[in-house]
C-alpha cells in the first residue's frame, strides 16, 4: 500500500522507475461517473498505465485532450485513454464520439493523477492517445491491450 501511496498522492521520486501497484477500482471511493464508460478494471488498468509509460518513452504518447483529439484526426492514434475522475467529466466526452468514428478503442482508467504519472509528468492527465509508428517494438504489446479493450466494449 506504500507503493500504491506513491503512486496516486504523487510522492513517487521518479516517474520512470514506476512498477504498478494494484489501485482498486475508484481511487478516491466516490462513485465513478457512469458515463465513463467502458472503465478499465484494476488489472487492465496496471497494463494500460505500464504501456502508457513505455509509450512516452518511446515517444509515441500524446498527453491531453486537444493532442489526443489532433492524433484522432490525423488517424495516427492507436488508442485512446482518459481519466474517469475528470471534472467536469464533459471537457473530454468529444473523445468517444470521434474515436468512435474512426474506429480507434479507448477507454477509462480510474485516476487523472496515476494517468499523468504513467505520462511521466507530475501534473494529471485527463486524456492521452498512444499513437502508431512504423517498426515499433511497442507494436505487439499496443495490439494486445486493443483487443483487451476491445472487449470491454462488446
Amino acid at each position: 500500500s506504500d507503493l500504491f501511496a506513491r503512486l496516486f498522492t504523487g510522492k513517487n521520486p521518479s516517474p520512470l522507475s514506476l512498477s504498478w501497484a494494484h489501485p482498486p477500482p475508484t481511487m478516491t471511493g466516490e462513485a465513478v461517473n457512469p458515463k465513463a464508460y467502458p472503465l478499465a478494471d484494476a488489472q487492465l488498468t496496471i497494463t494500460i498505465l505500464d504501456l502508457v509509460q513505455q509509450a512516452a518513452n518511446y515517444k509515441q504518447l500524446k498527453k491531453g485532450a486537444n493532442e489526443a483529439t489532433k492524433t484522432l484526426n490525423r488517424g495516427i492514434a492507436e488508442f485512446i485513454v482518459m481519466a474517469a475522475d475528470t471534472e467536469p467529466l464533459e471537457i473530454l466526452l468529444h473523445l468517444p464520439l470521434l474515436a468512435e468514428d474512426k474506429n480507434v478503442p479507448y477507454v477509462f482508467v480510474p485516476s487523472k493523477q496515476a494517468l499523468g504519472r504513467a505520462c511521466g509528468v507530475t501534473r494529471p492527465v485527463i486524456a492521452c492517445s498512444v499513437t502508431s509508428n512504423e517498426g515499433s517494438q511497442l507494436k505487439s504489446q499496443i495490439q494486445q491491450l486493443k483487443d483487451a479493450i476491445e472487449k470491454l466494449m462488446i
